[in-house]
């Protein structure tokens, strides 16, 4: 099963453009920071994910604004040349009070 759910922060935004089929597309980056216990010690996770949302789900997305924390679903893919991984973003419940540290939430 390929099914992602990210708590993470809006750190870049592209523009609106549309897909083929007329659908507004939206280009994101996301940032992650938490800790999780891997072999029974833990670990300190930083990363920086490429994404895209696709849809009415777009408007949303642009009215968390840049540094909003949210959780995301969705599923990864290859970007379109093939090189990377993309993360699809198919649904986001804002965050209100940010707690990347528990590692029961990531």
């Amino acid at each position: 099963m390929n099914h992602l759910i990210l708590q993470a922060q809006l750190l870049e935004l592209g523009l609106v453009r549309y897909t083929p089929a007329g659908l507004m597309a939206l280009d994101c980056c996301l940032k992650h920071e938490s800790q999780v216990q891997e072999a029974g010690r833990p670990r300190k996770i930083s990363l920086e994910i490429k994404a895209v949302v696709i849809g009415d789900l777009t408007k949303r997305l642009q009215s968390l604004g840049l540094g909003g924390m949210a959780q995301f679903t969705g599923f990864l893919s290859a970007q379109r040349n093939g090189r990377g991984t993309i993360f699809h973003i198919t649904a986001l419940d804002i965050v209100t009070t940010p707690n990347c540290s528990n590692p029961d939430r990531n």
